[in-house]
């Protein structure tokens, strides 16, 4: 791991924020190599994820590597893609589904990790925290408006629906996603990585 990177991984865990996890050992599970050209900003790491310590390391992160048309060689290992979620630990569970990120984690953090990611031209945003942070101004009156005008947002930015099965219905109720939207993620995805 680069020093830079190093360093900045202890300033988090000594963060008084983050003790509750740094005291039970648990470190916080982002990637960011110096050489990454895609950065992808989900929620926070599952349960699943945190204890494997490999992130996407789920059902989500099978269909988010269908999406973008690489297989898990490309995605953790070739030095080319970023995971920078909206907050580097579990939140916890809620009533339904995992707790949300907590809401002062990315600004304090987010840009400390991008000035260590120089080579990104494409920074993907899985749902609708990535897509509130990071497009905060310009973001359409909601996370479906959002992702069907995802032209507007490029090249920068890639909004698209988190590939958790638990939006199996609303990937059925909008099947524009897959059938238009997808297609142009792999090409971005691959004319990204090819340059």
């Amino acid at each position: 791991m680069d020093n830079k990177l190093e360093h900045l991984k202890q300033e988090i865990m000594r963060d008084d924020e983050n003790r509750k996890y740094t005291d039970k050992g648990i470190e916080p599970l982002f990637s960011a190599p110096s050489t990454a050209k895609i950065m992808i900003v989900g929620q926070a790491p599952g349960i699943k994820a945190q204890e494997s310590k490999i992130f996407f390391n789920d059902k989500s992160g099978v269909k988010l590597r269908e999406w973008m048309g690489i297989n898990d060689e490309i995605f953790y290992n070739s030095g080319l893609i970023a995971v920078v979620p909206m907050d580097f630990y579990y939140p916890g569970k809620g009533k339904s589904g995992d707790l949300p990120p907590r809401k002062n984690f990315a600004s304090k953090w987010h840009n400390k990790v991008l000035e260590l990611l120089p080579n990104i031209r494409l920074i993907i945003l899985v749902g609708k925290y990535a897509q509130d942070y990071y497009l905060c101004d310009v973001k359409r009156g909601n996370l479906t408006e959002t992702v069907h005008h995802y032209k507007e947002y490029l090249p920068q930015y890639f909004p698209i629906v988190h590939p958790s099965p638990l939006n199996f219905r609303w990937q059925s109720k909008n099947p524009w996603f897959e059938k238009d939207v997808v297609p142009v993620l792999r090409e971005k995805v691959r004319e990204v990585l090819n340059k």
